[in-house]
């Protein structure tokens, strides 16, 4: 009796632990920057992505606090990594095999052409970044 006690405590723990874990996933708001800028036009689920091919600046991606007004204010950066979408192919590429908190985009507008996609990747499923893609125009 007492083994089948415990063996169901410890199936309750695990499952515990597998519930908790599972919530965790996309639970923090994330969002692109340039400098201090937010690049998509509004935080919802029409917002778009776009940039200039001449852009300059500093690209990141930052956990993010959203406010009722539209408005955000960044908490953190976060870790990000970067791949191009060729406009014509649709082939997706990796920009670098470097990690990043910031990068001159000037850098990655070098490999890209109008009509591509920038493309970022967070490295942790905490973080939600539902306007990952920035169109070069």
């Amino acid at each position: 009796m007492k083994t089948t006690h415990k063996v169901f405590l410890n199936l309750c723990l695990l499952l515990s632990v597998v519930v908790v874990h599972a919530q965790d996933s996309f639970n923090s708001c994330s969002a692109a920057f340039l400098d201090t800028k937010m690049i998509v036009n509004a935080y919802t689920t029409e917002g778009k992505c776009n940039v200039s091919h001449q852009v300059t600046g500093k690209l990141l991606v930052a956990e993010v606090e959203l406010f009722e007004d539209g408005k955000a204010n960044i908490t953190q950066s976060i870790e990000f990594m970067v791949a191009i979408r060729d406009q014509n192919t649709k082939t997706l590429m990796m920009y670098s095999n470097e990690v990043f908190r910031e990068v001159a985009i000037e850098k990655i507008m070098a490999k890209c052409r109008k009509g591509d996609h920038i493309v970022l990747l967070t490295l942790s499923n905490k973080y939600a970044l539902p306007h990952n893609e920035i169109l070069v125009q």
